[in-house]
Parts: structure tokens; sequence; C-alpha cells
């Protein structure tokens, strides 16, 4: 395979990861509140999140490999996998790094979820979203197609999709707080709703 073909095959996946991993972050907020995408029951938002994760780190692991591969730019795979350490572009490289440290962090506790336990896999899982805006600094700082308009208007479209997403979750959850819960409602003269008499 040429240099080129790698180079393309790099950037390309790249803007696939961006793509999928921002669905993928839509999918996690829409299960969290117990959301369900037309057509689809709820189990089908969670399965779907699941299968799109998967996809989403099978493009990963092409865009790591091209880059790994192609001997235009040296990256090493211990570049890929330890932060900071690579000669070239140690800073923006060294995020997408990150990224993908945390990522694996998500997917190993999410194959091992039955033995963790529910508290602890979602502990681990929050660090999902902390990789998103790592790794969309790390394609900001190291993408050859940067300045290009598809990938601005790209890069938009996915920040403002997420932030939308991540504001009605807070809004949500702020709604949350404040509601008064159910047992405190209930009193011998008014019954819990739905409750059987």
């Amino acid at each position: 395979m040429s240099s080129e073909t790698l180079w393309y095959a790099n950037r390309a996946t790249g803007a696939v990861c961006l793509v999928l991993f921002t669905v993928v972050v839509l999918l996690g907020i829409a299960v969290r509140l117990r959301g369900r995408l037309p057509g689809l029951p709820r189990f089908g938002t969670v399965t779907l999140h699941r299968t799109l994760s998967l996809s989403a780190t099978a493009f990963l692991t092409l865009h790591i490999a091209a880059a790994v591969i192609d001997g235009y730019v040296d990256i090493t795979l211990l570049d890929a996998v330890v932060p900071f350490v690579s000669d070239y572009q140690p800073l923006w490289l060294g995020l997408g790094t990150v990224a993908l440290d945390l990522m694996l962090a998500v997917l190993i506790t999410s194959l091992l979820r039955a033995r963790l336990g529910h508290r602890t896999w979602r502990a681990v899982h929050w660090l999902a979203y902390a990789s998103w805006p790592i790794a969309l600094v790390h394609g900001i700082g190291i993408g050859t197609d940067t300045g290009a308009d598809w990938m601005t208007w790209l890069t938009v479209s996915c920040v403002a999709a997420v932030l939308a997403a991540f504001g009605i979750r807070t809004a949500h959850a702020v709604r949350a707080s404040h509601r008064t819960p159910t047992a405190l409602l209930r009193t011998p003269e008014r019954p819990l709703e739905g409750a059987r008499s």
C-alpha cells in the first residue's frame, strides 16, 4: 500500500471517527435520558449505541494503523498508546493518545461489565464524555483537513449536536433535582397515583 493511500485512509478514517463517535455520544445521552429513536423500542437505542460504539472503535483502529504503518511520518505503536512521547507533534498526537486510552478503558470495562458491577462500569463509562472533546481537539490540531470548508462544517455540526444534547441532558438533570420525591407526596388521604386501593 502506498504512502499516499495510507495518508488518504488516515484522513478519511479520522473524519468517519468524528462522525461515529459523535453519534455514539448522542445515543449515549439518549439512553441516559431513557429516550428512544422513532421506530425503535428503548432497547433498540441501547443496541444501536453499542453497535455504533464497536463500529467507531473499528474505524479508530484503522485510523491508528494507517498512521503507524505510513512511513511518511514517524509514529510508532508506542506513540499511539503512551501520551506525549512522540517526536512528531507531541501535543496533538498525545491528545489523540489520551482519548484512545480513555476509550480503551471504557471498552474494556464494558466488556467486563457483568464482573465489575454497574456502579464501577458507570463511573468508568463517564470517561467516554471526556474522550470526545479531547479527540476533537486532537483532530483540529493535527488534522491536515482542518482548514477545509467541508471539515469545518463537519466539526461545527458535530460540536453543535453534542452541545445541544448536553444542554438537554443538563436541563433534565436540573429538573429532576428540583422534583419533590413522590414518597413525600404520599399521605393517607392521597395515595400515590396508580396505587391499588
